[in-house]
């Protein structure tokens, strides 16, 4: 099928040419030794010593959560779903109102001032 494919659309499948370039530059024809610096070249790329950054950890200084924020976030919450791990739904914290909203705000920023970081439950 794939023929009659080629034939007809004049492409061929790509094809691998059998040879490799090593690191300096030359070319490396015998099989042994392409897949000796396959080896080599997944291992620089997996064995690097570059320092790793966590950038979900800093505590980036900015501007305060705002009760508005909360709010819209609570509007986006769909209604009638199930409890997550904290067992409030969706439409306790709509009950609450601006005071559950003050409250909520109001926690957010705490932990975020104290720990820098939210974790997931």
């Amino acid at each position: 099928m794939y023929k009659n494919i080629e034939e007809i659309t004049g492409k061929k499948a790509c094809s691998s040419t059998g040879y490799l370039k090593a690191k300096n530059g030359d070319i490396i024809i015998d099989k042994e030794r392409i897949l000796e610096r396959w080896a080599k070249y997944i291992e620089e790329i997996f064995n690097d010593n570059k320092k790793e950054y966590d950038v979900m950890k800093r505590n980036f200084a900015g501007p305060p959560m705002l009760k508005d924020e909360v709010r819209a976030a609570i509007r986006k919450m769909k209604s009638g779903k199930a409890t997550g791990p904290d067992k409030i739904s969706v439409e306790l914290i709509e009950a609450l109102e601006d005071y559950g909203i003050e409250k909520t705000t109001n926690l957010i920023i705490m932990k975020y001032m104290t720990q820098g970081e939210f974790q997931q439950i």
